[in-house]
Formats: structure tokens, C-alpha cells, sequence
């Protein structure tokens, strides 16, 4: 087991380090002065070549690269020069309402997934698998903003049961946490029919297995071959859409978190790209292709748990 997670670590650092390369050159060849742009087309080129030395333009492409390696090991981001704040800082702040909303989600989408799907494959070709299906379709077809409108305009609106928008810290986590209800219940919905059917598929294939049809003729329980015997076997391709959901629901919620207006990491890379604060851009990008490895190395470590072959590379 500790030699296939450091082989899985040292594939995850090897890829970390080209996407810095990747990350830093995209951000390189993109058109115009960052530091022309941020001072607006009337500024004098005095006062840009002051700010481009400040912000090390003034060096060659690869020894500013060098520096940002450098700070990134030890953990400085740099400071972005709209917030006049570190970039670091910057993240602690927006990761406190992303993580959070991400994990509760996660949380609520899996609640409802599973059972759901579970239902659905043992069910295979009824009416009842027909009608949990079409539901998750139609769940995947409706788009997260305008479900988080309707949510808005019932609960909020009309019901007046939670908080339509904003987010007012984790000094009372009461308010808090009913501030990210809505907003995780839009995001939550639409990944939840995902992998519901995902669910469903990789049940129904486990379901055909010899194994399956030897535990049914012991006479186990149908629950019990169900949860215990199938499901397990059948975590591999649900075990992969959760990573990919949870990656995606912590970066990738910029259009939720302008609806409720919330203050993420997803509205703070929209907000550093319109000002071409490339500090904050490469530092948060960076991080969150961080967070997708690290995230995939739990994903990778809850594999070789579920099936031990994988371990051995079996």
C-alpha cells in the first residue's frame, strides 16, 4: 500500500510541475501590458515602467518563472496589486465560503445519488427505474442558475425561510450555514441526477456478475447483496465522478456564487482576470490544480481500498 501511494504522489508532484510551466506560459502569451492595463491607456509610460518593475515584468520570462517556483514551495503567492493584499490571504478568505459550499454539495448530492441509483439498477427495466431515470435527466438538462433563481424566488422570495444572497462570515455559523443552503442545493441537484446514473449503470454491470448470482442462490438477503456486496464492487466509476464533481464544485461555481452573491474562489478568478492581476490568476489556478491532484490521490488511495487487486497493479 505505501509504494502505490508514493508512486501515485510522485506522478501527482511531476504533474503539478508541468502545469506550472503550463499555467505561468498561458498567462504569458496573452495580448497586452498587464501593467498598462491595470493603470488604464492614459497613464503615463513613467508611471507604467514603475509598475511593470514592480510587478518583475521587467525580467526575462524564465528567471520570473524561477521566482514564482520559488514562492510557490515556500508557500508566498506573491501579493496581488488591486487588493494590495497577499494572494495567500486572498484564498483563506474565499476558501472559507468555497470548501465549505463544495462539501455540502458533495454531501447532499451523494445522499441522493446513491440510494437513487441503487434503487434504479435493482429495478432494471420497470417503471420505477423509468420514471428515477427521466427525473435525472431532466435534472441534468435544467441549468444550475436557473434552478438557483426558481430556488431563490420560492425559499427566499416567497417562503422567506433563507437568505437570497450574500454571505456574512462564520462569526454566527447559524446564518452561515443558511446562507450556503440554496446555493448547495442548486449545485448539488444537477450532479446528483450525474451520478445517479452512473450509480445505476455500474450497479447494473455488477449485478450480472457470477459473484452476485452465487450470493443470491446462498440466499443472502436482497438488501444485503445489494449494499454490501454490489454497491462496494460497483465504486470504482462512482468513486471517479466524485472527484471530478467535488474539483468541479470547488472551482467551478462562478455562476452560483454571482447569483447569490457570494464571495468564492470562483468569483475571485473572474474578478483578478477583468483586472489582469496576474499574480492572483497564476496563484489561485495553481492552487486549485493543486487541490485537483490531491484530490485525486484520495480518489486513487479509495480505490486500492475498495479492491485490493489494485494495490499489487493487478
Amino acid at each position: 500500500m505505501a509504494s502505490y501511494v508514493t508512486k501515485r504522489l510522485s506522478i501527482g508532484l511531476v504533474t503539478l510541475l508541468l502545469a506550472s510551466v503550463v499555467v505561468f506560459a498561458v498567462l504569458e502569451i496573452l495580448p497586452g501590458d498587464p501593467a498598462r492595463i491595470m493603470l488604464g491607456m492614459n497613464a503615463s509610460p513613467e508611471t507604467v515602467a514603475t509598475l511593470r518593475q514592480e510587478m518583475g515584468l521587467d525580467q526575462p520570462a524564465p528567471l520570473r518563472y524561477l521566482d514564482w517556483l520559488g514562492g510557490l514551495v515556500t508557500g508566498d503567492l506573491g501579493r496581488s496589486y488591486t487588493y494590495s493584499t497577499p494572494v495567500i490571504e486572498l484564498v483563506r478568505e474565499r476558501l472559507a465560503v468555497s470548501l465549505p459550499l463544495a462539501l455540502i454539495s458533495l454531501f447532499l448530492s451523494t445522499a441522493v445519488a446513491i440510494p437513487v441509483g441503487v434503487f434504479a439498477a435493482s429495478r432494471s427495466g420497470k417503471l420505477s427505474d423509468t420514471i428515477a431515470m427521466g427525473t435525472a435527466q431532466i435534472g441534468i438538462a435544467l441549468p444550475n442558475f436557473w434552478l438557483a433563481l426558481l430556488l431563490v424566488y420560492v425559499f427566499a422570495v416567497g417562503l422567506q425561510w433563507l437568505p437570497s444572497g450574500g454571505f456574512p462570515g462564520w462569526s454566527n455559523p447559524l446564518q452561515a450555514i443558511k446562507a450556503l443552503i440554496l446555493p448547495a442545493i442548486s449545485l448539488a441537484l444537477p450532479q446528483a441526477a450525474i451520478l445517479a446514473r452512473v450509480t445505476r449503470s455500474a450497479m447494473i454491470e455488477t449485478l450480472g456478475e457470477d459473484f452476485i448470482r452465487t450470493a443470491r442462490a446462498k440466499g443472502l438477503p436482497r438488501r444485503k447483496v445489494l449494499w454490501r456486496h454490489a454497491l462496494r464492487n460497483a465504486m470504482i466509476p462512482v468513486l471517479t465522478i466524485l472527484g471530478l464533481q467535488f474539483s468541479f464544485l470547488l472551482a467551478g461555481t462562478i455562476i452560483i456564487e454571482n447569483v447569490f452573491y457570494l464571495p468564492g474562489l470562483g468569483r475571485l478568478i473572474f474578478q483578478a482576470i477583468n483586472q489582469r492581476d496576474l499574480i492572483v490568476v497564476e496563484g489561485v489556478v495553481i492552487l486549485l490544480v493543486a487541490s485537483v491532484i490531491l484530490i485525486n490521490l484520495v480518489v486513487d488511495i479509495c480505490y486500492a481500498l475498495v479492491d485490493p487487486r489494485l494495490r499489487t497493479g493487478r
